[in-house]
């Protein structure tokens, strides 16, 4: 038996650098671990190779209403997924979360009965957590992708603060500022279409927002003022590149 008070008095003598030592082959030794165990395969049964994706891209976003007039312009997004590749299956699955950044504007006006229209633009961040199947389409590298997403989302932000009191076009108590509190939270459903080689691939991408993200706006006094039951749901377009790893 191995006489354990040799080995403490040792080990207490390790220094910094060596624990920073010891410490990177621990962790080497994990990923190698887990490397190997991804690649096994056991008879009977299907080897699965997890991985990373990261990219971004660019957006067309809008709010499909009847209630107001957006105007809808480009922004940007970027994201982050853990990716399930499932061989010799028809799909495979992914999950991860996507930060994007989309603008809008509307016509607004200083008063009722003034004839100057000015365009008041808002920004809206979204992040989005989503959980995606991709279905093969004859080849590993093309593929279907449908699945949910959970949405928390910004207000409607104005850019120029100082156009908060315009009157919004075609309201008569509605100010720029008061349609800013929409919901945060919304669940969407997404479908798109990605393709590439191993580890590059385009992907485009439409996201539908199931929830109504103006519901909100139903318990402030401007709609009461106003007699209305505002509605609407987002409509966000994005095409982007993704490097996996």
């Amino acid at each position: 038996m191995t006489n354990l008070s040799y080995i403490c008095p040792i080990s207490l003598k390790i220094d910094m650098k060596n624990k920073s030592l010891l410490l990177l082959v621990v962790i080497t030794l994990c990923f190698v671990t887990l490397s190997s165990a991804q690649r096994r395969k056991a008879k009977g049964t299907v080897n699965i190779v997890n991985g990373i994706a990261v990219g971004g891209g660019i957006t067309q976003y809008d709010i499909l209403t009847d209630d107001f007039n957006f105007v809808n312009t480009s922004g940007w997004i970027v994201g982050m997924s853990a990716t399930v590749d499932i061989p010799h299956k028809i799909f495979n699955l992914s999950y991860g979360m996507q930060i994007s950044q989309n603008e809008l504007s509307l016509a607004a006006k200083p008063s009722a009965l003034s004839t100057t229209k000015l365009n008041v633009d808002y920004k809206l961040l979204t992040a989005q957590l989503a959980f995606l199947w991709h279905f093969k389409l004859g080849t590993d590298h093309v593929t279907l992708d449908i699945g949910p997403m959970l949405q928390y989302n910004s207000e409607l932000e104005i850019k120029d603060k100082e156009l908060k009191p315009l009157l919004l076009e075609g309201f008569t108590n509605a100010t720029a500022g008061d349609i800013s509190n929409i919901n945060n939270f919304n669940f969407n459903g997404a479908v798109g279409l990605t393709a590439g080689i191993s580890h590059f691939k385009l992907r485009a991408q439409y996201m539908y927002g199931i929830t109504n993200i103006l519901g909100s706006l139903n318990k402030t006094d401007f709609a009461k003022a106003e007699a209305k039951q505002f509605k609407g749901n987002q409509s966000m377009l994005a095409l982007t590149a993704m490097i996996s790893f």
